[in-house]
């Protein structure tokens, strides 16, 4: 039998994608199926750079806790913060924190019904948009994620960079020709679990694939070349040393406030390079910002080497940890607490990797 053309194909394409959903699709997650736009809002906000694996026990917390909007809207930013702590990418976390409260008090509680305001709503784009539009209320917008770029770019042999602007505008426009018009939600979920459980990144299972008859990657041995992306990522690297200080029983630590990387996250003190340095250095540096006084310290130990990799910063370090014996001046707008209190502050994964790796020694923690 020959092969379709890519005419018959788009014509066939939900039929067989769909046929697949009934009869092979096993993947189970707490909110296929669910029509409540706060709960479909919530997990696609949790999902956006987060693997599902990671996710879920994040999503299932949430609901807990946070029932519906207004309780949401209504915690303190500190218990939503400490709540997302780990899931990185903490924009996120003040948008869902925004879009609560908008909702619950200028909306009554009442998620908005259409395509173009839910776009509107703050860290909602088009493809969050569409997945709340169609799971929700079943409007007919195609989703355009990571995995439905893979499968549209493999089934139809499409080389078109999906980064690239004409790139977005044409699989923005062939998915929204290829979606189900009549059962949208049903079609959204069923691509995206196609790509993500068949039509994976990394081994995908070409020779059950539904679509392998057909799928013009597969047929001209280019599976592994697509998608296409023409920007490279610039990974910049960042020392960040930061002094664990001790004064009085207490530790000092501060909230970042600028426009950078952990906003409204807590940290120790920290001395920030462009390139590896020793701890003696670190110190006089600190002594310099008046955050360390020259004789007025303790060095009671160096951590190891940590290490954590963003999307595109890759910030490396150390804590040094100290014992105060008169605060320096430089402190005086931190916070100083209880090591026993430090869970109940909402920290980067890259000091929760050292909060976690301190055992056996002999301190506050």
């Amino acid at each position: 039998m020959k092969n379709a053309t890519q005419q018959e194909l788009k014509k066939r394409f939900n039929i067989i994608l769909l046929k697949w959903n009934l009869g092979h699709n096993t993947r189970q997650m707490p909110w296929k199926g669910e029509k409540d736009p706060y709960r479909i809002w919530l997990s696609e906000i949790i999902l956006q750079q987060t693997r599902v694996e990671q996710g879920l026990n994040y999503y299932n917390r949430f609901i807990k806790i946070f029932p519906d909007i207004h309780k949401l809207a209504k915690a303190n930013d500190s218990t939503i913060f400490k709540l997302w702590e780990g899931l990185g990418y903490y924009t996120r976390c003040r948008n869902l924190i925004a879009t609560a409260r908008y909702i619950s008090k200028e909306r009554k509680g009442k998620f908005p019904d259409s395509y173009i305001k839910i776009n509107m709503l703050k860290g909602v784009g088009p493809y969050t948009a569409a997945a709340i539009a169609s799971f929700a209320f079943n409007l007919p917008h195609a989703v355009l994620d990571g995995n439905v770029f893979r499968v549209l770019a493999r089934v139809f042999g499409i080389n078109k960079p999906i980064d690239s602007t004409k790139g977005k505008s044409f699989f923005t426009d062939l998915a929204n020709e290829l979606l189900d018009k009549k059962q949208p939600g049903l079609y959204n979920q069923a691509i995206m679990d196609f790509g993500a459980v068949v039509c994976k990144p990394v081994a995908p299972f070409c020779t059950r694939c539904v679509f392998k008859r057909d799928c013009r990657a597969y047929l001209n041995n280019k599976v592994n070349k697509l998608p296409v992306k023409e920007k490279r990522i610039s990974i910049k690297k960042r020392w960040f040393y930061y002094l664990v200080a001790e004064y009085k029983n207490e530790i000092a630590i501060r909230q970042r406030t600028g426009k950078d990387i952990w906003q409204d996250l807590f940290e120790f003190l920290l001395i920030e390079t462009t390139s590896a340095n020793n701890s003696k250095r670190i110190l006089k540096e600190a002594e310099k910002k008046k955050l360390l006084t020259s004789g007025g310290y303790e060095l009671i130990s160096i951590s190891p080497l940590f290490k954590q990799q963003l999307s595109h910063q890759l910030i490396a370090g150390q804590f040094i940890r100290l014992r105060l014996k008169q605060k320096p001046k430089g402190i005086d707008s931190y916070l100083l607490v209880s090591g026993k209190k430090l869970g109940q502050y909402a920290f980067p994964k890259f000091i929760n990797q050292y909060l976690q790796n301190k055992a056996g020694e002999k301190s506050l923690f």
